[in-house]
């Protein structure tokens, strides 16, 4: 099914801005539709009459429309009514009730007013099957629905400054506050109320400015934001949060307005309290994260300066050619992780440390020699449970090849690497001497790769002798996406 842009293009009936105020209306219209404890259709004529691009159904009471009713046509016998409402600018109310199966459907057309012009309907269809005592929280949420349906008539909604999206954002059935054109409450919802008690306000708060009632929580904890202010005084379309007591707030402001003249206000509160409480948490789980990786990176890198210099003091070349790789490896293993201290990401861009653990292979394998390191292909993005496989193998791969075939007369090492879905493709071609007709070995390093090959990287690893010389080593991985 066409999306509403689409729709609306192929209708050819409306200019770019149209489009655009009435995407603003469908992003912002299910506080209508919860206030109104009803349905929102919106219909846009077309030549063949009219049809449904958006449909909203309220959170608040029962659907009217079981199924989806977006790009069905108009019935003929509202037709009528509907050009009505888009000729007149006015809204339109049925005067008799429609019977939609067992129950019956009260409906109200409004016009969308985009800079004068009438760009479509709102119908707004309400379940009068349903029996609701006339509660002074429905009369409220209704006359607020009055008054924005009365807005869009006249092209003050939706307000193009709405915040209408985000984590915490605020429904009707969070809470609501009506205010008066001075900020005075003139209604708040049981469940407002309950949210401004954890605040630290105390008794009722209607009959008070609610602006003063929060400033008066927040004077020996913070100083009031300038945009509490505003949002609290119900004088422009933002949103804001505040925090006192241990309580955090999540408010949003929606200006009611009749031909541009401030009329009132309506503030929409949300307790995020246990949100605020749970993103701290997960920012300290994160901190203590990072300083673990941190200090185990140091730790490491204590390491692998102990083992230098341990091989350095060393007398018998067999000792420190094994502590010469021990080190190699662990200064290895240290850079993964200074890369993972650095990122929340669950992934590491390997390319990224490619040419650091080339470096460090290939100077701690043969300092003396002459040994350049290419490196073609992407790796792509690797998860942090392999990525210290992978670097620990290309570091041993690396490190043989100049060992045993380039450290005496030098040479080139080239790394190429093909990612394809969760499939790594990895060659290390050296020119130098060669495994010859013995193999790769049975050393220590051959014994690590084969080990991490099979149980990390899940795959598997070959040593062929190069046409020309050298040698060019295979390695299959299975590496997650």
């Amino acid at each position: 099914m066409a999306n509403l842009a689409e729709m609306l293009r192929e209708s050819g009936t409306h200019s770019p801005v149209e489009i655009d105020w009435l995407h603003l209306l469908v992003v912002d219209w299910q506080v209508i539709a919860d206030l109104s404890f009803a349905d929102l259709v919106l219909w846009v004529e077309r030549d063949d009459g009219f049809i449904a691009v958006a449909h909203c159904r309220p959170s608040t009471g029962t659907t009217v429309h079981q199924d989806d009713v977006i790009g069905l046509n108009l019935p003929a016998a509202r037709v009528e009514l509907m050009r009505r409402a888009m000729s007149s600018g006015m809204i339109q109310h049925s005067l008799e009730p429609r019977w939609t199966g067992s129950y019956a459907v009260r409906e109200d057309l409004v016009p969308v007013v985009c800079n004068g012009t009438t760009i479509g309907v709102m119908a707004r269809e309400s379940n009068i099957g349903i029996a609701r005592s006339p509660s002074r929280l429905e009369v409220n949420y209704l006359a607020l629905a009055d008054e924005l349906c009365a807005m869009v008539a006249r092209g003050e909604y939706p307000q193009t400054s709405a915040p209408t999206s985000g984590r915490g954002t605020p429904r009707v059935g969070d809470g609501i506050v009506r205010l008066d054109a001075e900020g005075s409450v003139s209604y708040a919802s049981p469940n407002a109320m309950s949210c401004f008690h954890r605040l630290g306000v105390r008794g009722p708060i209607e009959g008070q400015f609610l602006a003063e009632a929060v400033a008066d929580q927040l004077e020996q904890t913070s100083s009031l934001d300038e945009s509490l202010a505003v949002v609290l005084m119900g004088r422009a379309a933002w949103r804001t949060e505040v925090e006192a007591n241990g309580a955090s707030l999540s408010l949003r402001s929606i200006p009611i307005t009749e031909y541009g003249q401030r009329r009132g206000g309506a503030v929409l509160v949300r307790d995020i309290s246990e949100i605020r409480l749970r993103e701290r948490e997960l920012l300290s789980k994160d901190a203590t994260i990072r300083e673990i990786h941190h200090r185990v990176k140091n730790n490491l890198q204590t390491v692998s300066a102990l083992l230098r210099l341990q091989a350095r003091r060393s007398t018998n070349p067999e000792t420190t050619s094994a502590l010469q790789e021990a080190q190699r490896r662990v200064a290895i293993i240290a850079l993964v992780h200074e890369t993972l201290s650095q990122t929340i990401d669950e992934q590491v861009d390997f390319d990224e440390m490619i040419n650091r653990i080339l470096t460090v292979s290939s100077d701690i394998a043969a300092p003396d020699a002459h040994v350049q390191t290419r490196f073609a292909g992407s790796f792509g993005r690797i998860p942090s449970r392999v990525a210290s496989s992978l670097a620990v193998v290309v570091t041993e791969l690396v490190a043989n090849a100049v060992e045993h075939g380039l450290a005496e007369k030098g040479g080139t090492v080239t790394l190429t690497a093909h990612r394809d879905g969760e499939s790594l493709e990895v060659t290390v071609v050296d020119d130098g001497e060669g495994v010859g007709a013995e193999g790769p070995g049975s050393g220590l390093g051959t014994q690590i790769v084969r080990t991490l090959v099979d149980a990390d990287l899940r795959g598997s690893i070959r040593w062929d002798a190069g046409e020309s010389g050298g040698t060019i080593v295979h390695l299959s991985a299975h590496v997650g996406s």
